[in-house]
């Protein structure tokens, strides 16, 4: 999108180069890598960053209005709900596909929000890589905070640890050594000296939870978690000590309820040119009569599961929890970045932290994600080239 950069880039690509990039990156995290990389970064120019920062503080406006919290009470199941809330998520991620208006100009659309951790450790070291093996100028950059990466790492250090020893604070999932984010996993612990454990491992003593390193039992003070119930719910047998809905002495940096609240079920909240028209399906009195023109999600879906592009009204009338539902007009991604052998479609994911006594996120680095598919999913990108998981680097 930036025609110079993508130009001195292309000409310089080459299979073999990113090949070369890809085995330092298995060196580095040996088997660890589990998703495709994209061959290429995402170069944004100025006009559509502006517009991306604006359309995600237009939505920052509701979640940080005083009735969010009363406007998605519904949204936490009651069975899941984790007590010692704090008054904010710590995290958030917001998803704009890349779309081009009727003058004619690219804009980003709303496609979906978390209030959730991404992979904010892998997306500091992969632009380092691309740097290393493409020409990259410094003109750009995938942070948005003056200081550059280090400064980045401090931002993060600040919001999951805080002012407690690092082996005090882990980041939380269930068999971490077996998801598909497990390179993230292991660059925060490098980043950050925090440890990575599996829920089965976490002790419980009273209202004091503990891990186990090199024969001590560690007290655990804050967790970083990136632990979902829908995880949870695919081992209904697992036995553990430590339940996520425990009340216990810890500090949530990324407070569970706080995945349901910002979601999808946010989307009908929100109110701006940059977000396409949203409803709860149960709410509609009659099914919109272009509804070839939608799409039917999930509101509490993970990576795109359950979502469907092509629906009838047949199909929405077979629903029987409509309330677990939502009907989204369909955004048109266009295709901008230029690969060998034509255009690619993008997604920006714009990513925040927030501090507990912030008054609001702080915009902080981004992911991207090029698809050749319908979705941009991996199950749509099966076998294709320039595809993948990325990063963009910002005028």
């Amino acid at each position: 999108m930036i025609p110079e950069i993508r130009q001195a880039y292309n000409q310089a690509f080459s299979v073999s180069r990113y090949q070369a990039m890809l085995a330092d990156i298995e060196r580095d995290l040996p088997g660890l890598p589990d998703f495709r990389i994209a061959e290429t970064p995402i170069f944004v120019p100025a006009t559509l960053r502006d517009k991306l920062i604006s359309a995600g503080e237009s939505i920052i406006d509701v979640l940080t209005a005083p009735d969010f919290k009363a406007l998605t009470e519904q949204a936490v199941p009651p069975r899941q709900r984790v007590p010692n809330e704090n008054e904010h998520t710590s995290f958030l991620a917001i998803d704009f596909a890349v779309c081009r208006n009727a003058k004619g100009e690219l804009e980003p659309q709303l496609i979906e929000l978390q209030g959730f951790p991404s992979l904010y450790a892998f997306q500091d070291y992969l632009p380092q890589v691309f740097r290393e093996h493409f020409p990259v100028p410094d003109s750009v950059s995938h942070v948005f905070q003056p200081g550059g990466s280090a400064a980045y790492v401090e931002h993060l250090r600040q919001l999951i640890v805080a002012d407690e020893a690092p082996e005090q604070v882990i980041l939380l999932e269930l068999f971490p050594e077996k998801q598909k984010t497990r390179l993230d996993f292991e660059l925060t612990r490098r980043a950050l000296g925090i440890e990575v454990v599996c829920l089965t491992k976490v002790r419980k003593e009273g209202r004091q939870l503990y891990y186990e390193k090199d024969g001590r039992r560690i007290p655990i003070k804050r967790i970083y978690n990136r632990l979902i119930f829908d995880e949870l719910d695919q081992h209904p047998d697992l036995q553990t000590e430590f339940q996520l809905t425990d009340d216990v002495d810890v500090t949530w940096v990324g407070h569970p309820n706080w995945f349901f609240r910002i979601s999808k079920y946010t989307m009908p909240l929100l109110h701006s040119p940059f977000v396409p028209e949203s409803h709860y399906l149960h709410t509609l009195p009659a099914y919109p009569t272009d509804l070839e023109n939608y799409v039917l999600k999930p509101l509490f879906s993970f990576a795109g599961s359950g979502v469907r592009l092509h629906v009838t009204a047949a199909d929405l009338d077979a629903i029987t929890d409509k309330h677990n539902y939502l009907l989204q007009r369909k955004v048109q991604y266009e295709p901008v970045v230029q690969s060998p052998d034509g255009l690619v479609k993008c997604e920006i994911r714009m990513l925040y932290g927030w501090p507990d006594q912030a008054p609001r996120p702080l915009l902080l680095t981004n992911l991207g994600r090029l698809s050749r598919g319908e979705m941009i999913g991996v199950d749509f990108n099966k076998n294709k080239d320039w595809v993948g998981g990325t990063v963009c680097l910002f005028e």
